[in-house]
């Protein structure tokens, strides 16, 4: 089952509710899907991975929004990016903690022999394949250098 199977209802949903915000930030969803599939070579349909990483990036998107606009003291502006940011999430599968994902990265570590920063990249391939949807590559790669500088 797809993370979007239920968009359209979720559109409709807000509509009804008359909630400008949600309907804004699922509209974007919907918006980059289509531009998504009539890309030139798509294929018919989008996995599951392909639903994921379109989400994780409009998330980042606004979530940089936001903190460029926090930068610049426009709360105004930020607060609706962070509200989408917020909605869109609700699409993606449940996100793991920073010691969740310590233990996966502490695990990979070991199997792989990683011992220094040299083995960064490694480590980083095979963690970004396990976590993929389950925590955002910032945190990831954080919490990998942490590991390897210790």
């Amino acid at each position: 089952m797809s993370a979007l199977d239920n968009l359209t209802n979720e559109i409709k949903e807000a509509m009804k509710a008359k909630n400008a915000l949600a309907l804004e930030a699922l509209r974007a969803i919907k918006s980059a899907v289509l531009l998504q599939k009539s890309e030139a070579g798509a294929a018919d349909g989008m996995t599951d991975d392909q639903e994921i990483k379109l989400l994780q990036k409009l998330v980042k998107q606004r979530r940089d929004s936001a903190a460029i606009f926090r930068k610049q003291n426009r709360a105004d502006l930020a607060e609706p990016e962070e509200a989408q940011a917020e909605i869109i999430a609700r699409f993606l599968p449940e996100q793991l903690s920073e010691q969740e994902v310590g233990k996966v990265i502490e695990s990979i570590i070991t199997q792989l022999g990683a011992s220094s920063i040299k083995d960064m990249g490694k480590v980083m391939g095979m963690a970004s394949n396990q976590l993929a949807g389950k925590a955002d590559g910032k945190t990831i790669s954080t919490i990998v250098k942490q590991k390897l500088s210790s």
